[in-house]
């Protein structure tokens, strides 16, 4: 299997809401009912990462299997609406070395009832630090981890 990570394109948007639409429904088997509601992510949401060159797609043998947001801020840089096919593993693994390739300093937030993401958090070295809210006011709970190179 040859796994590669490259920015998304406009042409890939209709391919990353099936993988959005494959992961909403690992979330809501897994308990998750409440994270990602009708319509979010939309196509807006993943061009508006695009723009911002954020938007990134993992293809194994050329076709996509994930999609994530990688994007910088005032302070550490964040990750996002990662998501990906049932039968993709390692995924959330290709995702952080793809990151911690490009910057040392990463944050990630998940929903509280999100237990798949934060199993894989924690088991990536990040360390919890306490709960954010959204401008919608949602809770999320807060990671952060640093590697030096």
């Amino acid at each position: 299997m040859s796994r590669i990570i490259r920015e998304a394109r406009q042409t890939d948007v209709a391919e990353i809401m099936q993988v959005m639409d494959a992961a909403k429904k690992i979330m809501r088997q897994s308990g998750n009912v409440h994270q990602w509601g009708e319509g979010y992510p939309s196509e807006a949401v993943i061009t508006a990462d695009m723009e911002r060159n954020g938007g990134f797609i993992i293809e194994d043998d050329g076709c996509i299997v994930g999609y994530f947001a990688f994007l910088p801020s005032p302070e550490p840089t964040v990750v996002h609406r990662i998501a990906s096919y049932p039968d993709a593993h390692g995924i959330f693994s290709s995702i952080m070395e793809f990151c911690f390739s490009n910057d040392e300093n990463i944050r990630i937030d998940t929903h509280h009832d999100n237990k798949i993401m934060q199993h894989n958090i924690l088991k990536h070295g990040f360390t919890y630090c306490g709960i954010i809210y959204l401008l919608s006011g949602d809770e999320r709970l807060a990671y952060q981890k640093a590697v030096n190179r």
